[in-house]
């Protein structure tokens, strides 16, 4: 087996940092946040590392399919990383990556759920082409069963198929999407927190610092949402998180489930604890407080990753960092192009995001 080091990750540190140094600049996502309208946002993106994505019919550029053409640059960079990483990172990078396959699979069911037509959802896809467990044939197969009953037997030969038939019971009791989607984000996770603890030493380290706070993240605001926008009970809201983190604990979570509904003191209170370092969200309306939250946690995530970048690069920590910071910087350019589309004014759109 290969391990670690300067003559294993040697490749990968190159042609990560190389992709890094292609990461949007300060000035140009200034000039994004300024595009007057749709075409002068895409052409400036023409000039940086999204241009070849966009070498099409500029009247085909809707907003939806603009988003889906810089996917595929996660997409490419995913491929690129994932043959170079020596194993077991290269598990970790393909088990980050299946974090995308499961958002489709969920639009898929979505889409049955609602009726829509294959083209539709198509667009609403990350784009995915190798390391993948679920085809664009096996999804468009499960949209045209027409069914979500009929649709999860159509991906038997998939690891997905036993997780979605668990659910199934939740869901025809519920009619509701819920308790599908949440299976398959609960153990993603899991098979993530699995992949981190097979690797050793510096990459064990890196991989739990930060895809471990990224999962915390997502247990934190998990638990948030399920109390104050579902009212789901405290033992509900248990289930429906994961009982370990790196420094998010059961306690922690449990913390939130016991609350008052919807309390956002309770919430504060817990990351507080876990975060002293967490920008301050007393002073902002309980409304707006969960979405002041994700922002929070979601900077500190990105200060993690560019840090990963100033120690020894000869680790897993190098990729992960990359790919985590591309997927946020792709976050806020959806959040770009749907604001420019729809007219939000500037300040608004510079008050919600990061890049």
């Amino acid at each position: 087996m290969r391990h670690s080091g300067v003559t294993t990750y040697a490749a990968v540190n190159a042609t990560t940092r190389a992709l890094y140094s292609k990461l949007l600049t300060a000035e140009t996502c200034h000039l994004l946040v300024q595009a007057r309208n749709l075409d002068a946002l895409v052409t400036t993106l023409t000039t940086t590392a999204y241009a070849p994505y966009l070498k099409m019919d500029r009247q085909a550029l809707t907003p939806r399919r603009v988003v889906y053409q810089l996917r595929w640059h996660l997409a490419h960079g995913y491929d690129k990383l994932i043959r170079l990483t020596p194993e077991p990172g290269g598990t970790l990078l393909t088990q980050l990556w299946r974090l995308y396959e499961v958002d489709n699979l969920k639009a898929i069911l979505r889409g049955i759920a609602t009726g829509a037509t294959w083209n539709e959802v198509l667009r609403l896809l990350s784009p995915m082409t190798r390391h993948v467990t679920l085809t664009l044939d096996d999804m468009q197969r499960m949209l045209d069963s027409g069914a979500i009953v009929r649709a999860i037997e159509r991906i038997r030969h998939t690891p997905y198929y036993e997780i979605l038939v668990h659910a199934l019971d939740r869901y025809e009791a519920e009619q509701s999407l819920f308790p599908l989607e949440v299976a398959l984000d609960l153990d993603h996770r899991r098979s993530i927190w699995q992949t981190i603890h097979d690797l050793k030493g510096v990459d064990h380290e890196h991989a739990l610092r930060l895809v471990g706070t990224f999962i915390d993240a997502d247990n934190l605001l998990w638990a948030a949402r399920y109390r104050a926008y579902h009212r789901l009970s405290t033992q509900e809201i248990i289930n429906y998180t994961l009982p370990f983190g790196y420094q998010v604990r059961d306690e922690d979570i449990r913390a939130i489930a016991s609350s008052a509904t919807g309390d956002p003191d309770a919430i504060v209170s817990v990351t507080r604890h876990l975060y002293p370092d967490l920008e301050a969200l007393d002073n902002i309306t309980p409304e707006r407080r969960l979405a002041a939250l994700e922002r929070a946690l979601n900077r500190r995530i990105t200060r993690l990753c560019r840090k990963t970048f100033l120690g020894d690069p000869f680790h897993i920590g190098v990729p992960v960092a990359y790919l985590l910071l591309l997927e946020y910087e792709l976050r806020d350019l959806t959040a770009i192009v749907e604001a420019t589309a729809s007219g939000l004014p500037v300040e608004t759109l510079a008050a919600t995001i990061d890049i």
